[in-house]
């Protein structure tokens, strides 16, 4: 059964002369029970398509569903259905952690102790500072709270819109083994990140970029897309070795990884070769090269020049 159905949905935004298409007819659905990842930078449209499926924002053009319910006739009863956690923080902030759960739950006519079994594992960690202002929580408490708030009336999709953004890399990983413990409860999730890392922790993600979905697979099918062998370099001299790469004619993209520089040649005829022969033309120190397996931001790169 598909939790979230999205057709053609086009969002456009007019600014005295300037015309910004957010959304240019994006499509896709997801299942039941399943974490649906948009994996794509800032400014891709992620936070507009959010805003539309919690029906906080009408899109232009499209049709779509929530949980079964239609996103324009059946607004209210989606809003009783959902959670959302907005990418900033949005909670009271001069009310304690307690006083702000329990508003969220007294607005879907509900109680703490009537769904506290769902938010248990997640809320135990920040009850013992149950009385703290939510404003003078650190980012990853903050986090737990605006969650706990989303679920406390037990929704059926949930939306998470780049919600480890700013916290620290054991936060971010908490939470996603909080967001596998929801999905085992059954519960639909649509994240979206800018961390191209995070992309495989989802069962399916979609690849944006400006308004646009550039593909829809596994983590797994989409790097297996990714045909063309890929090479990491490594010298001293990074910043020239990037450049003496690109003035190669036989070089399709090289770009920084790290400390390393991913390459991919049109053809992978004598590559690595070819990038020795660079880095002895170059006199460069300490080179390095080998041949890598890609994962999900060589593949957003590639498709991007698509």
């Amino acid at each position: 059964m598909q939790a979230i159905v999205v057709e053609n949905i086009i969002k456009t935004y007019r600014a005295k002369k300037t015309v910004v298409e957010a959304l240019k007819g994006i499509s896709f659905s997801v299942e039941k029970g399943e974490i649906f990842g948009i994996i794509g930078p800032d400014g891709a449209g992620k936070t507009s398509l959010f805003r539309i499926l919690t029906t906080l924002l009408l899109a232009d053009n499209g049709n779509a569903s929530v949980d079964g319910f239609d996103l324009v006739k059946d607004y209210k009863e989606i809003r009783n259905h959902v959670g959302y956690m907005p990418g900033k923080f949005s909670l009271y902030q001069d009310l304690s952690v307690q006083e702000n759960l329990e508003f969220f739950a007294t607005i879907f006519n509900t109680t703490i102790e009537e769904n506290y079994s769902l938010i248990k594992d997640i809320y135990q960690q920040i009850e013992p500072f149950k009385t703290r202002k939510a404003g003078q929580l650190s980012g990853g408490m903050k986090q737990k709270l605006a969650l706990s708030c989303a679920l406390i009336h037990k929704p059926s999709v949930l939306f998470l819109d780049e919600p480890t953004t700013g916290v620290d890399a054991v936060s971010r990983k908490e939470f996603w083994e909080m967001l596998h413990r929801l999905k085992l409860q059954g519960i639909t999730i649509l994240v979206s990140t800018p961390y191209m890392d995070e992309a495989s922790l989802c069962d399916r993600v979609a690849l944006i970029q400006k308004g646009e979905i550039l593909s829809i697979n596994t983590p797994k099918g989409i790097t297996n897309d990714f045909k063309k062998p890929l090479w990491s370099v490594k010298a001293n001299e990074m910043f020239r070795l990037m450049n003496s790469i690109k003035e190669n004619r036989d070089v399709e993209s090289c770009y920084p990884f790290g400390q390393h520089h991913h390459v991919v040649f049109k053809t992978d005829e004598n590559a690595k070769e070819k990038l020795e022969s660079i880095a002895r033309d170059g006199n460069y120190t300490d080179f390095e090269v080998h041949l890598i397996e890609p994962n999900i931001e060589d593949c957003f790169m590639a498709l991007m020049k698509e």
